[in-house]
């Protein structure tokens, strides 16, 4: 399994990825794109702010990176970056099916810049669609943001083709979200194929605001899943210009930013394997990468404990973040 050499990593960032979903298109719903991000959002100016994330990550120690087929071309720019460093074998690399990008590189679309879709059809376009542009060099292959009704988690035909997908040797995972993560990872706990689970790997919105994928995590990591976790920082909510005071009082106490603190409160879940950094600009990426230095003591945690938001109220607002 391609995340033993995650394990076998020495750097103190070995449990710190990096997700292109930022990048990889002009607009995303995360909060201040408007100052992080480059005047012109050209595909250039993107493929270049990318790059430059991709080597501070790179020269920190992170080596796990997260793209998807919805991430515009997020697949396509680190394809390109691998290919112009030949000599860099170590890293390991996770995409995403099941979203459809739509917007076609603009930023005034009004709504969500993407389509879902859980069919074998699906996976079998986009399937060869990665494989275009990543070749040999994808371990992970997760069905995108999957929720409990999703089609994903009962078509037998798509799991016989995932299943030969893993008999290829890539690694097979999910990712999901909205307010009922948990029933849809206990779910996929329960998807096998010839008898062996399915999937290996779990993809979760896990953060300070909204900790209720926690105990079925901790389940999924006890029936030997890794876990990665995604948006730590709350789509930018969790950021200094926009963090809640209690956090801010706890980044002051450690002389950290509260990026790394926020960061720093996921990696300190026992079933957390990797925790994604979203970061826009390589100064937000060295400032994520500090929260391997924050040490939180049992004060500060019961603290932080206390901006937990109701499941449903946290995706109602993040349902309401504008596509920047």
């Amino acid at each position: 399994m391609p995340f033993a050499r995650l394990a076998a990593a020495t750097t103190p960032t070995a449990h710190l990825g990096l997700g292109l979903a930022a990048v990889g298109r002009p607009g995303y719903l995360t909060l201040d794109r408007e100052v992080d991000l480059p005047p012109s959002r050209s595909v250039e100016a993107l493929r270049e702010r990318t790059f430059e994330l991709l080597d501070a990550a790179y020269a920190s120690g992170v080596r796990y990176l997260d793209v998807a087929r919805s991430y515009g071309r997020s697949e396509e720019f680190l394809a390109d970056w691998l290919h112009a460093r030949p000599d860099i074998r170590d890293v390991v690399v996770g995409s995403k099916w099941g979203y459809t990008y739509t917007a076609a590189w603009r930023t005034d679309v009004e709504g969500p810049h993407e389509v879902k879709d859980h069919s074998a059809a699906a996976y079998a376009r986009q399937r060869a669609e990665t494989a275009e542009q990543l070749g040999d060099r994808l371990d992970l292959y997760q069905i995108h943001s999957v929720t409990p009704e999703s089609p994903a988690l009962t078509d037998r035909e798509l799991h016989a083709r995932l299943g030969e997908l893993a008999a290829e040797g890539v690694t097979v995972g999910l990712s999901v979200s909205g307010p009922r993560q948990a029933a849809a990872i206990r779910a996929a706990l329960d998807v096998s194929v010839d008898g062996q689970p399915l999937f290996r790997t779990v993809q979760a919105t896990y953060n300070l605001f909204e900790t209720s994928a926690g105990p079925a995590l901790a389940e999924a990591h006890d029936a030997g899943l890794t876990v990665l976790v995604k948006e730590g920082m709350a789509n930018g909510r969790l950021a200094a210009a926009h963090a809640p005071a209690a956090l801010r009082e706890v980044a002051d106490e450690t002389g950290l930013g509260c990026d790394a603190v926020a960061l720093a409160a996921v990696l300190r879940q026992p079933w957390a394997g990797v925790v994604l950094s979203g970061a826009a600009t390589p100064v937000q990426l060295v400032s994520n990468l500090h929260a391997a230095a924050v040490d939180l003591d049992d004060e500060q945690v019961t603290r932080l404990a206390g901006l937990v938001e109701e499941p449903v109220a946290y995706w109602e607002r993040r349902g309401r973040l504008p596509w920047h």
